[in-house]
């Protein structure tokens, strides 16, 4: 879906790209970086592990070494580590946590059940 919204945007750029011309196809370089963030940005888990992919890093926790989850100001959960240090999880919001539960075999809580 975060794709079609990209294409949206490109479809839009290109009336300026074609009315500038010259040096404005270089503006057609942002849906690129869009594209590769969307893709990048992820979190994967599975019942022994997280996994969370940030734009030029990924950190990998054992579900052992998460203490709980926690939604700040961002729509992204937080991870609290036991040693007091948060990871962000990208794509993971309020609304998916019972994929979370299911991927990490019930270590996460269901908050809909």
């Amino acid at each position: 879906m975060a794709h079609l919204a990209v294409a949206l945007f490109t479809f839009g750029l290109l009336s300026v790209v074609l009315a500038l011309r010259g040096w404005s196809v270089v503006l057609l370089l942002i849906p690129v970086l869009f594209s590769l963030v969307i893709v990048r940005y992820r979190t994967t888990a599975d019942r022994d592990q997280v996994t969370a992919r940030g734009l030029l890093s990924s950190e990998t926790v054992r579900w052992d070494d998460i203490d709980g989850l926690r939604f700040g100001r961002r729509s992204w959960a937080l991870a609290r580590r036991r040693d007091g240090r948060e990871i962000s999880l990208p794509a993971v919001t309020f609304a998916t946590l019972p994929l979370l539960t299911a991927a990490s075999g019930g270590r996460v809580p269901n908050p809909y059940e």
